[in-house]
């Protein structure tokens, strides 16, 4: 393979097709269903669906069949079937709905309003990750444009990635056999460390959340005649943490969440904390004078990718602190998300969750923890020697620099149902979620630099999967 003509034909690609109908795309507000529960009475997930389509129709691959599965009440899933040499099959995944517009947006930019700034475009989605399909495919076309074989490669697109995949296992079973048994697995919706090599997600953490509920009173009564007497329901909350979560280290408390850490990825950990330096905690936005949970890096990572992690993330029962008379409030709530190691059960922390936070509520208050998330984790099995040197050689070719390794905080629900079903797969599981990127958030933005080269990165792959076997 001609690795200047790769580059020329993806950086054409992107330059004349990919960025402007990213663009497009994040002007519509596709949220993921548990962010919008009349989504299918707006249609803008079954607009993006016929978008997507209408881009891959428009490049066609040579034999690509693309199928919408539509299932009754489910959110569509877009399955693209490029035919390829040979008898083996690479699956390859991404997603096309979007987390909620978040707050914080700095002046001149939004959510659905795509900026390009220098090589960063920025709105949400692009990154998280509405590029991996016109990766994807422009890989495969690249190849295709110097007739350089590969395997057959279907590629699945889901639209409810971002409310944990609950419609994917029936689309899976659905298609059946359709799918195949990939003995490679290419996933776009990862992060990276830094934008200057290929990085390949080695772990994803599990998710169990939900929502906790603090009652004392059936309504707001006067603080300065209750305080002393009625107890403060924020309180009560706070000390039910308390049994989950060590408030002043953030250590998560019970057994059960914990898993131990496999030798091999404290020693990426420590690889990657060599590579990273202090942008492994620089990169977040922290206000003057406050700074990281522990200054030993290689700690940081395994914090981030292998331990346990309490934030909550809503709340209700609170008003606005312009609003905020001299009330005792009756009722607090709470959204809580726990982030576990990838080994650790999802459904069982949930439940545990429950019974810690519901048992002997202090004062007799009204306590109850609705589970709402239960997402698994994923580790990735030992990489095959053919995969860890293509990955070696294609970072050196497209970067200029070696791959790296490191797992990834957050969670691709897919990524454990796959390893399940394909325990004998390989797993290319990458993305451009780097520093500062910060997907679900304010100011989310795709480095288009590194979509490029990543798309060059997953063609050389994808070739040297079918080498493998017929060099």
């Amino acid at each position: 393979m001609d690795n200047a003509a790769l580059q020329n034909f993806v950086n054409r690609r992107w330059d004349e097709s990919i960025v402007p109908t990213l663009m497009d795309y994040i002007r519509i507000p596709n949220k993921s269903p548990a962010f919008d529960p009349e989504w299918q009475g707006r249609g803008l997930i079954d607009q993006v669906v016929e978008r997507f389509h209408q881009w891959a129709l428009h490049h066609p691959l040579s034999g690509m069949k693309i199928d919408i599965v539509r299932l009754d009440g489910r959110t569509p899933l877009l399955k693209i079937d490029v035919p390829g040499a040979g008898s083996d099959c690479v699956l390859m995944y991404g997603h096309l709905d979007k987390q909620p517009e978040m707050a914080g947006w700095s002046e001149g930019l939004g959510p659905w309003q795509p900026v390009i700034r220098g090589e960063r475009l920025y709105g949400r989605g692009a990154a998280d990750d509405g590029y991996a399909m016109f990766a994807g495919l422009s890989a495969i076309a690249a190849l295709q444009a110097q007739s350089v074989a590969h395997a057959r490669c279907v590629m699945l697109i889901e639209a409810c990635e971002e409310s944990g995949s609950f419609d994917l296992p029936h689309i899976i079973e659905h298609l059946g056999d359709l799918i195949g048994n990939p003995s490679l697995v290419i996933a776009l919706d990862s992060g990276c460390g830094n934008y200057d090599q290929l990085w390949c997600t080695t772990s994803l953490r599990g998710l169990a959340g939900g929502t906790l509920r603090v009652g004392v009173l059936t309504e707001g009564v006067h603080s300065g005649d209750a305080g002393g007497i009625v107890p403060c329901t924020f309180r009560i909350a706070r000390t039910l943490l308390s049994r989950i979560e060590d408030e002043r280290t953030g250590a998560i408390l019970p057994p059960a969440f914990h898993s131990p850490i496999p030798p091999a990825r404290q020693n990426q950990a420590a690889a990657a904390a060599a590579i990273l330096g202090a942008s492994i905690h620089a990169k977040f936005p922290f206000t003057e004078g406050a700074g990281p949970m522990s200054t030993d890096l290689t700690d940081l990572i395994l914090n981030r990718t292998w331990r346990p992690a309490l934030s909550v993330i809503g709340a209700e029962g609170l008003p606005p602190a312009a609003n905020a008379g001299n009330v005792l409030r009756p009722v607090t709530e709470l959204k809580l998300s726990l982030r576990l190691p990838p080994a650790c059960d999802p459904l069982a922390a949930a439940a545990i969750l429950k019974s810690i936070l519901e048992k002997d509520p202090p004062y007799g208050a009204q306590v109850s923890f609705e589970p709402n998330w239960a997402s698994s984790g994923w580790d990735a099995p030992e990489l095959a020697p053919w995969l860890e040197k293509s990955l070696e050689d294609a970072s050196r070719a497209c970067f200029g620099k070696p791959a790296a390794y490191m797992g990834e905080g957050g969670t691709i629900p897919f990524m454990g149902m796959l390893g399940e079903r394909f325990p004998q797969a390989q797993f290319l599981i990458t993305g451009v979620l780097g520093p500062n990127s910060n997907a679900h958030g304010p100011n989310e933005f795709l480095h288009i630099p590194t979509g490029k080269r990543l798309t060059c990165c997953v063609a050389k792959v994808i070739a040297d999967h079918f080498k493998r076997g017929h060099s």
